[in-house]
């Protein structure tokens, strides 16, 4: 039996929303209005500059064959969606209706924009370079195993992560530069980048910092825990939850970790990846619970108990935290 899967798209966020009221924070990313790749800006913070009314309302449906699991990128009025059918859909964000679709493989991640191109890879293995506004394929290139994360953008090269153990570094032009190895599984966050570094942690439970000219390690932190999420960044210091259910802020130019915070009941993994406003570290955890943390110290501000496990990556808008 095939069933057909619909997603309402409320500006940024998708399916069942908590809404958690959290005055006091602020945007730290510059005015934007859009949200192009999978936490909306290469630091990867989750916070978004536009509005959303007190009270939310599904404005329309959008309905693919199969699953659609990654998180969309929304440029000038164009939603760019992929779906496990084997397809990536661009819809009109006002109305639903769908402006093109393209033919890829099986598609389990975020899509990501850049320069008038949508970039996307599938569970056959297979990374795309699209026409943003035509729908047709530019490019694509094979690595033999699937495509675990969205794409992050560091000028006009592209960085992607693989079942393979490998962070992948490809040209505008689809040529590959290089490849870094995280040895004991895939590598699943979508990479933070901050000037010419960016960082990858995984199964091998380490924090490594790279150079993206070269794909070089050039440092490295033990964290202690396996890393799923993608970490946010704000200078010197790096924000990511581990599945052996902590929050921890990085220094990754110390090569340090100033703060550790672990939930005191409900231990379980911070699979989601956390949003980062002026004050406070927004983490989603599998306990159901989402917390507030001082950014400075780690330790809690509150936590909001919800009815199942939080593994949607929260994202605040204005005075308010969206999670799924």
């Amino acid at each position: 039996m095939k069933f057909k899967w619909s997603i309402p798209l409320l500006a940024l966020l998708s399916l069942g929303l908590v809404s958690v009221l959290a005055k006091g924070e602020k945007d730290t990313t510059k005015k934007q209005k859009s949200w192009p790749i999978f936490r909306g800006n290469e630091l990867q913070t989750g916070v978004a500059s536009t509005k959303l009314p007190a009270t939310l309302k599904q404005l329309w449906t959008f309905s693919a064959k199969e699953a659609i699991e990654g998180t969309p990128a929304i440029v000038d009025g164009v939603v760019y969606i992929g779906s496990y059918d084997g397809h990536v859909y661009a819809l009109d964000l006002k109305k639903g209706t769908e402006k093109w679709k393209y033919k890829a493989g099986p598609i389990m991640v975020p899509v990501s924009y850049h320069n008038g191109r949508v970039y996307v890879g599938d569970e056959d293995g297979d990374f795309h370079c699209i026409d943003a506004k035509k729908g047709t394929g530019i490019w694509k290139i094979s690595t033999e195993v699937e495509i675990t994360s969205g794409a992050a953008f560091s000028g006009d090269n592209i960085l992607f992560g693989t079942g393979g153990e490998e962070l992948i570094c490809v040209s505008s032009a689809g040529k590959r530069l290089w490849k870094f190895t995280v040895e004991g599984g895939p590598v699943k966050a979508t990479p933070s980048i901050i000037g010419d570094r960016t960082f990858v942690a995984g199964c091998d439970s380490t924090l490594h910092v790279i150079d993206i000219k070269t794909g070089k390690e050039v440092s490295s932190v033990e964290l202690e825990g396996q890393v799923a999420s993608t970490a946010a960044l704000d200078k010197d210091r790096l924000y990511v939850g581990t599945m052996t259910d902590q929050v921890l802020a990085i220094d990754w130019k110390k090569g340090n970790i100033p703060w550790r915070f672990r939930p005191k009941r409900g231990r379980m993994a911070f699979f989601a990846s956390v949003a980062l406003t002026e004050k406070s570290v927004i983490a989603g955890c599998r306990n159901r619970r989402i917390y507030s943390l001082d950014r400075t110290k780690g330790t809690e501000n509150w936590s909001y108990i919800t009815k199942d496990r939080i593994e949607s990556s929260p994202v605040v808008v204005g005075d308010r935290i969206y999670a799924a």
